[in-house]
């Protein structure tokens, strides 16, 4: 590398509106640092109706990636060249990686609370799962579930129409057994069932006392119990969990590992996880 090029940093970021809070950019950095990289992370509030601009700005100013937060996870698809399989499944990006001249789309959220299951340790394959939510991320998690594996998985939804579209949805394009459940009341975790993950954003700060309504009576010893939500990252949804016996898994390494996925698509290194994982502590408390 000339004298000249070494100040030439490469750039990678996020979109979104809102994202002024958004932590990502600060475990990114950290990273960036730990193996002296001349890489930069920008936050960066894109409308929606601006999208196509702003990719087309990344494009122009050999972005090697981006991510993609709200309103963005969807709309984005129709600006890239090429999108990942099972990102197709899920019908979202998150993460976009250059190839080349190609964008191509990937969804790391399911990954990355894959990887924080797997480093628990806990393998998904053969486990009967029970998910509460169906958005965004609800679909993510299914999805990985799904492929790493699971050999049943229940969706519980507020919505019938959007619960019942990701249960069919992951035994028509994936092959896993799945069903919904209507969520009227306080759920009853059905016996059986070993592994519950909320995938709402009920507890999130501010609202940290608000927890999703399950029957904590059918939470039983050595269920793991998981919560996708990164702050606080001890949720009281996992705090009652744990004083059922319950084995739990926060939201922090979700956040963590699927920032490390998409690290890795973008450098070509190894994400140093230990470091993310500490920069986001410090921000959250």
């Amino acid at each position: 590398m000339s004298q000249a090029n070494s100040y030439l940093a490469e750039l990678v970021g996020a979109f979104g509106d809102p994202i002024a809070e958004n932590p990502t950019g600060v475990m990114q950095e950290a990273a960036f640092r730990a193996l002296d990289l001349n890489w930069r992370y920008l936050t960066i509030e894109v409308h929606a109706a601006d999208l196509a601009a702003a990719v087309a700005g990344m494009r122009a100013m050999n972005f090697r990636g981006i991510n993609l937060t709200i309103p963005h996870k969807v709309e984005v698809l129709r600006h890239l060249d090429e999108i990942a399989p099972d990102a197709g499944l899920i019908g979202a990006v998150n993460t976009v990686r250059r190839d080349g001249d190609r964008l191509v789309g990937e969804n790391t959220d399911g990954k990355g609370f894959l990887r924080s299951l797997q480093a628990v340790p806990i393998d998904p394959r053969g486990r009967r799962v029970v998910i509460l939510g169906a958005g965004g991320a609800a679909k993510a998690i299914a999805v990985e579930l799904a492929l790493a594996g699971a050999s049943h998985i229940t969706v519980v939804n507020r919505s019938v129409e959007r619960g019942r579209a990701l249960a069919d949805g992951l035994a028509r394009t994936v092959g896993t057994a799945s069903d919904f459940e209507p969520w009227v009341s306080s759920h009853r975790v059905p016996d059986g069932t070993e592994i519950l993950v909320n995938a709402t954003s009920i507890g999130l700060f501010p609202g940290i006392e608000a927890v999703p309504e399950v029957d904590f009576a059918t939470i039983r010893p050595g269920m793991v119990v998981c919560d996708v939500i990164p702050n606080p990252p001890r949720t009281r949804f996992l705090a009652l969990a744990e004083e059922r016996g319950a084995t739990t898994l926060d939201g922090l390494g979700m956040l963590v590992y699927q920032g490390a996925i998409a690290f890795t698509m973008w450098t070509g290194r190894e994400a140093p996880t230990d470091v993310m994982h500490r920069a986001l502590r410090e921000v959250f408390g």
